[in-house]
């Protein structure tokens, strides 16, 4: 079982950009620290975006890195297990941080980095206040709507960590604090509302791996 030692941010390194964030303010109950590559560990073709198919989405580790550690910072999320959960949904999600829209099959108002769907888009969005005048001209528009979130990158990787604040169970979250592989599927069929597939379940071990989560 993890346990807390120390206040302090979550750094990724990818060759990785230092955290731009500030350092936190109580309280950040752990400790993490990652070993150069870690974020690329966990989703291993971010470290470029050479040849992305949608290059104007397209975000590499070192560019993702604070993003994701503001996400964290924002939305308390603290723990080893909760953080890889979240790490390994949004590089399943968006192909290793290639696209932030959906396009498979194209779903209109689908997107972010953890592909969420149009009502959790404006729900997420509507509790951003600085987007309020920005919802107000897009109106019904999910499209628009989108646009508002994936067009600023800590709105855009911030969703993933927004959904498990709001939209978790605590059962859910104090089982991913143990970093069991059982706690994550529940996360994928309970929280996430999806299937546990190979894949993701491959994405998680190595996320989990590289945060350092015991038994992994």
């Amino acid at each position: 079982m993890f346990f807390p030692t120390l206040a302090t941010t979550l750094t990724f390194t990818a060759a990785l950009l230092p955290s731009t964030l500030a350092a936190p303010a109580p309280p950040q109950p752990n400790l993490f620290k990652r070993a150069p590559g870690s974020l690329i560990a966990m989703a291993p073709t971010s470290g470029t975006c050479a040849g992305a198919k949608f290059a104007n989405e397209c975000k590499t580790a070192a560019q993702a890195a604070p993003f994701i550690n503001a996400s964290f910072k924002t939305y308390g999320v603290t723990s080893a297990g909760e953080t890889a959960a979240i790490v390994s949904l949004i590089a399943f999600e968006s192909g290793d941080f290639k696209y932030n829209i959906n396009h498979f099959p194209g779903r209109p108002g689908q997107g972010t980095r953890n592909m969420q769907m149009p009502p959790f888009n404006l729900e997420y969005a509507k509790s951003i206040p600085a987007l309020k005048e920005g919802l107000a001209k897009a109106g019904t528009d999910v499209k628009a709507v989108l646009a508002l979130l994936t067009s600023n990158g800590e709105y855009d990787f911030g969703s993933a960590a927004w959904f498990m604040k709001t939209k978790c169970s605590e059962k859910v979250r104090t089982g991913l604090k143990t970093g069991t592989t059982d706690a994550w599927k529940l996360y994928i069929t309970e929280c996430i509302g999806t299937t546990v597939t190979d894949d993701r379940k491959a994405g998680w071990e190595k996320a989990a791996k590289a945060m350092g989560v015991p038994g992994h």
